[in-house]
């Protein structure tokens, strides 16, 4: 124990900053970042004590942000996120003042829950390519010497490799076995996935990724090599790969930079209908985009290829003769656009399910049905089968050759999707696959519905707590009387839907308004905003 009161001194908190485990982890500068980081590998240490000797994984990213952010996120055994309980007790460690306080607290875990410290602790550990990295690291592993743990470092990952290799880890030699543990293992895995789920077909024209100037590209150049030949399959561009200057990361280039700017990397060189896409800085994210006719700027975000995904998985579920056996569904928050969501149920007669913002939220509700597809609008999801599902896949006898092809393209892309986390290039593999098969470029993917105009505004508050929401976030409980301002504004305005909920990380509340027109969007939106201002200034 006396080790561990030695680590929280070399690694002193600094004073008067309090520091939050939210959807991300932690993520803030990286300057201040030392403390938390030696104390998450102490919690590490003992979550995977707490589950017997499972590997638990710790990755240092701070994703999209600026190169001088930094931050750090836990990995459950199955490659999921940290269960609520220990984001508590993470926020707590990280802002326990002194040594004895980190000492006593650690003291006080183990006594929760019982925990053996003669038992093993297995922790993976990985980072970003920003510069940062390498001292956090340094942080993180002093942590995790103080606490006795057995420690893997892969250097440098996509997120999602990170969250592939301890599902694998905690799954080798079962029914359940991911893959390989390996980074070898990652792309062999689903560069077979990806060739087999083709079944000869070849998506149109090439494809160009924007990296983002994060680790995504030195690991899609890679990944590359274990697919077929760009003659037989996809011809892949890459560019925004540079890590050698980590300051480029995410600047002016991204998944985040192309969402928000609603425009493509300046670096793009792209002519009319050529497909695009942008990973963000850790490559758990992805948006499609490309240039019309007209050289009109057109975005595929996470709420298309939700879409573009379920309707082909809905497809082969059908043809192999499924489809009275397995229901899928579609997950979204109350940011999906409005069409996205009458397309799935109108015209792919899917189920929606709707979840308060978060990733989290999604990936929970996707894993209650057989077929969960899950999107944020910024591109980061997944598509989930739940284990009855895969076992019903598995054993299923095809009555004829048509049945047999769908099945074996239903099992190729159970292989070639990431199911612990969102990945962006596990899903751009998906998406290019789901584009051959049905022949179509980014054109004929935009076409399947038109977006309804949109508006986001961000309103200051003196206290976003007063903020109450239920219905997934949808309406507001509190203050009273404010949802019912807002439904009569809604009102008065052609497909109309507005909704304001507390930001999660500043003193504001984001208002979401959508309308037939740009016009109706942006003026409900701004009356939304006003009736939120003076509620929270009241």
């Amino acid at each position: 124990m006396s080790g561990i009161v030695e680590a929280a001194k070399a690694h002193p908190a600094p004073e008067g900053l309090v520091y939050t485990y939210g959807t991300a982890g932690f993520r803030t500068k990286a300057e201040v970042l030392d403390s938390v980081l030696t104390r998450v590998g102490l919690v590490a240490a003992l979550r995977s004590r707490s589950l017997k000797g499972k590997w638990i994984g710790v990755m240092i990213t701070a994703s999209h942000n600026p190169p001088e952010d930094n931050g750090v996120k836990l990995v459950e055994p199955l490659g999921n996120m940290l269960q609520e309980e220990w984001e508590v007790i993470s926020t707590k460690m990280s802002n326990k003042a002194t040594p004895e306080d980190v000492h006593e607290y650690y003291k006080e875990i183990v006594a929760q829950f019982k925990i053996d410290l003669e038992s093993p602790a297995r922790v993976v550990v990985a980072r970003d390519t920003r510069a940062s990295g390498a001292h956090l690291l340094g942080c993180v592993q002093d942590g995790l010497k103080a606490a006795g743990a057995e420690v893997k470092d892969f250097g440098y990952f996509t997120t999602p490799q990170l969250h592939y290799v301890v599902r694998c880890l905690n799954t080798q030699g079962t029914k359940d076995a991911y893959g390989e543990p390996t980074e070898k293992g990652y792309y062999e895995k689903f560069g077979a996935a990806f060739k087999t789920a083709l079944k000869g077909k070849k998506p149109s024209g090439s494809l160009t990724v924007d990296c983002a100037n994060g680790v995504g590209g030195p690991k899609l150049t890679e990944l590359i090599k274990h697919l077929p030949p760009k003659e037989e399959a996809l011809e892949i561009h890459v560019i925004n790969d540079n890590v050698v200057k980590p300051e480029a990361l995410n600047v002016d280039c991204g998944a985040d930079f192309v969402k928000t700017n609603q425009r493509a990397p300046p670096s793009s060189k792209a002519g009319p209908g050529d497909r695009c896409c942008s990973l963000d800085g850790d490559a758990d994210r992805i948006v499609y985009y490309f240039k019309d006719s007209s050289n009109v700027f057109r975005l595929l975000d996470g709420d298309r290829i939700a879409t573009l995904v379920a309707s082909f998985l809905g497809d082969q579920v059908r043809l192999a003769g499924l489809a009275d056996s397995l229901k899928i569904g579609v997950v979204q928050t109350a940011y999906a656009n409005g069409a996205a969501t009458q397309y799935v149920i109108e015209h792919l007669k899917l189920k929606v399910d709707c979840t308060p913002t978060g990733v989290k939220h999604l990936h929970h509700a996707a894993e209650k049905l057989d077929v969960g597809v899950y999107f944020e609008a910024n591109g980061h999801g997944t598509v989930i089968f739940s284990p009855d599902t895969l076992d019903t896949i598995a054993k299923h006898e095809p009555k004829n050759t048509g049945q047999a092809e769908a099945l074996d393209i239903l099992r190729a892309c159970i292989n070639l999707i990431n199911q612990s986390v969102g990945d962006a290039l596990s899903d751009m593999l998906l998406v290019e696959v789901v584009l051959a098969h049905k022949n179509w470029g980014p054109q004929e993917w935009l076409s399947t519905y038109t977006d309804l105009p949109n508006r986001l505004l961000k309103v200051i508050v003196n206290d976003r707590k007063i903020f109450e929401t239920t219905d997934a976030e949808r309406k507001l409980v509190k203050p009273e009387g404010v949802q019912t301002a807002i439904d009569k504004e809604v009102q008065k305005v052609r497909q109309g839907r507005s909704f304001a909920r507390a930001s999660g990380t500043e003193d504001a509340v984001r208002v979401y308004a959508e309308a037939a027109t740009k016009a109706e969007a942006e003026d409900l939106a701004r009356k939304v905003a006003e009736i939120v201002k003076a509620a929270g200034s009241a």
